[in-house]
């Protein structure tokens, strides 16, 4: 058994798209001509981005932020994803979804990887577009505040 925690993408035109919208692999499998595994490291934290649709519109539009976990540890089980993740945030619906992606363009913009932002900011945002509210943007300062944490307690 792997400590890798895998991601199936799978993209048919018009139909289904699962795909990454940031972390960053350690492998990668090509299964077919539309399925693909990605491989995280525990502790790694990646979006997770589901739509599908049907012939009379879409029909799931999800996004997951997760952090993969060691073997033996609790996680939540996401479809496509095994063993599974700690969720940092899990939001549906279209608008939800657009305007996590949004947050992720903000967080990219100040030229910080969205897979080194602060996990709790993630379940911030999580929990203020849960209730229909806007979440404070990520800075640069909290992010500074976050790797200060890193390095005075591991």
């Amino acid at each position: 058994m792997s400590d890798l925690t895998q991601v199936e993408v799978l993209w048919l035109e018009k139909r289904i798209e699962n795909r990454i919208r940031f972390g960053r692999a350690v492998d990668e499998k090509n299964l077919d001509g539309h399925r693909r595994v990605l491989s995280f490291v525990p502790g790694s934290i990646f979006a997770f981005v589901r739509w599908t649709s049907n012939d009379f519109g879409t029909v799931v539009s999800r996004i997951d932020i997760l952090r993969a976990v060691k073997p033996g540890q609790r996680c939540s089980t996401v479809p496509y994803v095994k063993p599974g993740g700690e969720i940092l945030l899990r939001l549906s619906g279209w608008p939800k979804v657009e305007r996590v992606l949004q947050l992720i363009d903000g967080v990219e913009a100040l030229g910080i990887n969205p897979a080194d932002a602060a996990p709790d900011y993630w379940h911030h945002v999580h929990n203020r577009l849960s209730v229909n509210e806007t979440p404070r943007a990520y800075t640069r300062s909290r992010h500074q505040a976050w790797l200060h944490r890193q390095r005075v307690a591991p």
